[in-house]
């Protein structure tokens, strides 16, 4: 799948992100700036937002691009299909369309997170003309898609590229100003690596290059890792249980398990520095919601093995408690390693871990469709407001089958969800902090998943790009003024 429309995979991002423009883009500031949308007023009670869009601007087959899209994409694909856009959404109600180049969004309650919402990572806009009355999964124009963006798709090769070209009738004239995009897959990091080093590839974004090559391919004259081009990801790792199965569904066993983790051992050994351990369910790189929180768990294998023996799990035969499952999120060294070091930390306190690494579309039958796995790994955005990227993993109203990313652990606390409901509509800031502040404190005493850490996603730049790092989006925006030097 080539849109992320309805999958927040964030590797789909770095390819759609050049073919899709978002109604918005954003500054380093985090500021909105015009980009498919020319203004935008909400309305004194919050509930309504109108937006202006630019006129002109046609999708890659000729068509115009209308009001009528963004109501079609807002109504039929965000809330209804896109994990995150389930909660971002959940309130809208109607989307007006009086012009062509006028949508009116209307919610039932005020939207106060919705501007942080509207680019092309968070709501990718889809051709009404090419998808409405199709089934969103099988649609064709998922792997061949028709954007609105400075780059055409022209060819996808799965496994091995996807090729992209410059779009003549871009709104944005003058660009874009590279003739061609070639996204490339390389499977194995080693040869990633070598691949940058031998001035082969340009740029890669979150995690392009095994960990432990990152500094030393950073050291060299042709390449860097440049400081900005995450800010607006705030990426967060996370070990998620199954609370559907015995003995996951039993929260001494998952602070056992959180007791038995060495997050700083991690980050050292595992992350490569990379960033930090996690404190909470919201990343402390979002600083106006992230809250300390009460229930820590520090590395402290003694009182995870009491709380084992608390739960009825004690030592059988060969020192074991029990056995399980991890599946690591597919696609980089930072996952396998992550599982790596859990199926020994585990084992030292009695619980033998069985690692089953896998391709992306048999992690997500297990995690998202069939439930059937027992813990698993992954890192996620929290992106700029925990309506958009944290509430998904703790709503229970999110439990949806066979949508990856959403709230896979089949956590369901009442109190929760009135948290998250009520932060969703609140347009008073303390309020809304209060809210997310309890929501953190309940989170991390239920446990349904472990925060592990609050992650630097790098970007690797042969220094002859120039203008790639353009928003806090980095890689994952269009590339429209890309450019290398010869």
């Amino acid at each position: 799948m080539l849109t992320g429309a309805f999958n927040s995979s964030g590797q789909i991002y770095q390819i759609s992100g050049k073919i899709f423009d978002g109604l918005v883009t954003y500054d380093f500031n985090f500021n909105p700036q015009p980009q498919l949308a020319l203004s935008w007023e909400t309305s004194p009670d919050g509930r309504n937002l109108t937006l202006r869009l630019r006129p002109g601007v046609k999708w890659h087959d000729g068509q115009p691009f209308t009001s009528a899209d963004v109501a079609y994409s807002a109504l039929q694909v965000w809330k209804v299909a896109h994990p995150r856009g389930r909660s971002i959404y959940a309130n809208l109600e109607a989307v007006d369309t009086p012009d062509p180049l006028v949508a009116i969004m209307r919610f039932s309650q005020p939207a106060p997170y919705v501007m942080n919402a509207l680019h092309a990572v968070e709501s990718q806009i889809l051709p009404r003309h090419l998808y409405e009355g199709t089934d969103l999964n099988t649609n064709p124009r998922n792997l061949a898609p028709v954007g609105t963006g400075p780059f055409r798709f022209v060819e996808f090769r799965r496994g091995q590229f996807v090729t992209l070209e410059r779009n003549p009738d871009y709104w944005d004239q003058g660009k874009p100003l590279a003739d061609r995009v070639v996204i490339r897959f390389i499977p194995d990091p080693a040869a990633r690596s070598a691949a940058y080093e031998a001035g082969e590839l340009d740029v890669g974004g979150s995690l392009p290059v095994a960990l432990a090559d990152a500094r030393r391919l950073a050291a060299l004259p042709s390449l860097e890792l440049p400081d900005r081009g995450d800010e607006a990801l705030a990426a967060m790792a996370y070990l998620e249980f199954n609370l559907r199965k015995p003995p996951f569904n039993d929260v001494r066993v998952r602070r056992a398990i959180a007791h038995a983790i060495d997050r700083n051992f991690l980050l050292r050994n595992v992350w490569f520095g990379f960033g930090k351990p996690s404190t909470g369910p919201i990343s402390s790189a979002m600083t106006k919601f992230h809250a300390p929180v009460t229930a820590a768990y520090p590395h402290d294998p003694a009182l995870a093995q009491r709380l084992l023996d608390e739960a009825g799990l004690r030592r059988g035969a060969g020192g074991i408690r029990f056995r399980m499952t991890h599946d690591p999120l597919p696609g980089s060294d930072f996952y396998t390693g992550t599982g790596d070091y859990l199926r020994a930390a585990l084992g030292r306190i009695g619980i033998a871990v069985e690692v089953r690494n896998s391709d992306f579309p048999t992690f997500y039958r297990r995690v998202y469709t069939d439930n059937d796995f027992d813990t698993t790994n992954f890192a996620a955005f929290n992106l700029t407001d925990p309506t958009m990227g944290v509430q998904r993993f703790y709503w229970s109203k999110n439990i949806l089958r066979g949508v990856a990313f959403s709230n896979g652990s089949g956590y369901s606390n009442p109190e929760v969800d009135r948290l998250l409901e009520a932060a969703q509509i609140e347009p008073d800031e303390r309020k809304r902090f209060d809210l997310f502040a309890r929501f953190q404190q309940i989170a991390m005493e239920d446990l349904p998943n472990l925060p592990l850490g609050d992650i630097k996603w790098f970007t690797i730049l042969n220094r002859r790009a120039e203008n790639i790092i353009t928003s806090p989006f980095g890689v994952h925006d269009n590339f429209a003024a890309v450019t290398l030097k010869s």
